[in-house]
């Protein structure tokens, strides 16, 4: 088990734990006598690894509220239903609001924490890929709003956010994927030699899945267990290595004033394909990608295809690489490909200009992009959506 620090200062604010089992989460609980636990309602049917954490919590008297986890619910009125629910049982300042779930969960659980009695305590126990090693670390909650991501929302610290691989055995293979994104994202910014070892990984684990499950015909979920047991230990500890350098950019720069800027690489776009893909009913993304019939737009793969669309404009705005395909690019995509993240993109950039002007990230006639020079290496450029538009024809 690891324990890595979020700093204010000199100041340990918020830490966070990762451990290969949920056995070391009651540890965590011990010092916390009224605990009220939001967890998501799918995850609590389907994962054997969420039903033991119940078991623990109810042994320690907690109450618990099951949500629908979906970015159409993920609004002001289920964080107020929250707040009712903690207002009606007479929650007081003392308690701890554990969430338990993806990232919506902990984004709405959070954000009701943080306003319910000016602020309660709450922790995290993130339970898919993608807010292992993004979305419920950092302190960042919020609902949507106007059709527009998250522009509502606090930036507060949990007390702590628990880290277990052993809840991703019931992940569908597609939210899987979405963190595939988050992680190879982070390793793209500070890459300490994790990122080519991030992309083996899950070249191996789709390789053996695709064999084991669409050749050999053996059933999928007993496969994908068996690989997440399999390989274990190597994810966490690029769970661990993704969390702890999210946790050195947040100790440095908690409120976004700067480097943390750099965390959004892929986003800007990302959040303009996700409210189009809403818009349009995501039907330019619908199909059949060779296995099972596909829906829409997870926000894993719209940041994948973030991540594309940024590095082909890292390299015209670097380089002023004009070819088709750009190098960056080219490396990107076919890591994302051999991984079985979809990454291109279906929407032009005139058509998702209008909504990258109204991105949470803009200020006056100018949006904060993220360019990644190489991997390992990114900055934040501040350009006129016109400008990317012109770059990216």
């Amino acid at each position: 088990m690891e324990q890595i620090n979020i700093f204010s200062g000199k100041k340990a604010i918020s830490r966070i734990v990762v451990a290969e089992g949920i056995q070391g989460l009651d540890a965590c609980l011990k010092p916390y006598r009224h605990i009220y636990a939001v967890i998501d309602r799918n995850v609590a049917e389907k994962c054997p690894a969420v039903s033991r954490v119940m078991k623990m919590l109810e042994d320690r008297q907690a109450r618990i509220r099951l949500v629908e986890a979906s970015e159409e619910g993920k609004t002001l009125e289920t964080v107020m239903d929250i707040c009712t629910w903690l207002l009606e049982d007479n929650a007081d300042r003392d308690a701890l609001v554990l969430a338990v779930g993806g990232g919506i969960v902990t984004d709405m659980a959070g954000f009701a924490s943080c306003i319910y009695k000016r602020g309660v305590r709450f922790a995290y126990m993130p339970t898919t890929l993608l807010s292992q090693v993004d979305a419920a670390i950092g302190g960042k909650t919020g609902v949507n709003f106007h059709k527009y991501k998250n522009v509502l929302g606090v930036i507060r610290q949990p007390e702590f956010t628990y880290l277990c691989p052993q809840v991703l055995e019931s992940l569908p293979l597609r939210d899987f994927h979405s963190g595939v994104a988050e992680m190879l994202k982070t390793f793209v910014i500070e890459d300490g030699g994790n990122y080519q070892k991030a992309a083996d990984l899950f070249f191996d684990i789709s390789s053996e899945f695709t064999l084991e499950a669409h050749i050999n015909g053996k059933d999928e979920e007993q496969v994908w267990k068996s690989l997440m047991a399999k390989h274990k230990r190597t994810l966490a500890e690029l769970i661990a290595a993704a969390a702890r350098v999210k946790a050195g950019v947040v100790s440095r720069d908690q409120f976004e004033r700067g480097e943390r800027r750099k965390l959004n690489l892929g986003h800007t776009f990302a959040h303009a394909i996700e409210t189009l893909a809403q818009q349009d009913g995501g039907e330019r993304f619908n199909g059949h990608d060779g296995i099972q019939e596909v829906k829409g737009v997870t926000h894993g793969e719209a940041v994948a295809m973030g991540m594309v669309l940024a590095a082909r404009l890292a390299d015209r705005y670097y380089r002023n690489d004009r070819s088709e395909t750009t190098e960056l690019e080219a490396k990107i995509s076919a890591d994302f490909w051999d991984a079985d993240v979809p990454c291109y993109c279906p929407y032009t950039p005139e058509e998702m200009a209008g909504i990258m002007k109204k991105d949470k990230k803009a200020e006056g006639r100018k949006v904060h992009f993220v360019l990644p020079k190489a991997i390992g290496d990114v900055e934040t450029v501040d350009l006129t959506v016109e400008e990317v538009v012109a770059l990216l024809k």
